[in-house]
């Protein structure tokens, strides 16, 4: 069966799912369909704030959580905590979905979580788009067009429409038919289901 990911760049947890994605893919034998959303959209309708300032103990509790799971999946030690929340979170994704129609989100997924987390430039910025751009070969004046043109908006809202259609309330979420994964920790659950 297939697997759709359902990813958000902003989710501070998705930073261990985009580092070690392809290698999972490559492992298991798998290809994903990829939809770039918005989760921050969904959780405001649900009037869910993941990391409010005012709760200290858990914000510094998600930090060292990712930097401890990092380690175990023997990725780069992210620099925490990073720029967050993302400024500029929908330009981020808006970039995701061109990649996608392009066929090198996989690439962008990756770059840009590996400069927010690890070299601290901020998801979204003008210096992450651009590095990453320079990085993959890609135009930044092209993408960044493509990606503040009305056509990528509305794939964007058509995602986090299907992502919320699906039962989808976080990021990374990995749906296979009926049933939702959420959290990085489930990527393996979600790929076991999708052969039974």
């Amino acid at each position: 069966m297939q697997i759709t990911a359902y990813l958000s760049i902003g989710s501070t947890y998705t930073f261990l799912t985009a580092l070690r994605l392809r290698g999972v893919m490559e492992r298991e034998g798998v290809d994903l369909h990829f939809r770039p959303f918005s989760v921050r959209a969904i959780m405001r309708e649900m009037n869910n704030i993941p990391f409010p300032p005012e709760k200290e103990a858990k914000v510094r509790y998600m930090w060292r959580d990712i930097e401890r799971r990092a380690g175990g999946y023997g990725l780069p030690t992210p620099t925490v905590p990073a720029p967050y929340p993302l400024k500029d979170f929908d330009r981020a994704n808006h970039v995701g979905v061109v990649a996608e129609q392009q066929g090198w989100y996989l690439d962008y997924f990756e770059a840009t979580y590996r400069a927010w987390f690890v070299d601290g430039v901020e998801a979204g910025s003008d210096d992450n788009i651009r590095g990453v751009c320079e990085a993959l070969g890609r135009s930044y004046e092209d993408v960044s067009t493509a990606a503040a043109a009305p056509e990528a908006d509305a794939s964007y809202r058509a995602n986090t429409e299907a992502a919320k259609a699906s039962g989808v309330f976080g990021a990374p979420s990995f749906v296979v038919g009926d049933e939702v994964f959420w959290g990085d920790d489930r990527l393996e659950d979600a790929i076991a289901f999708s052969r039974t």
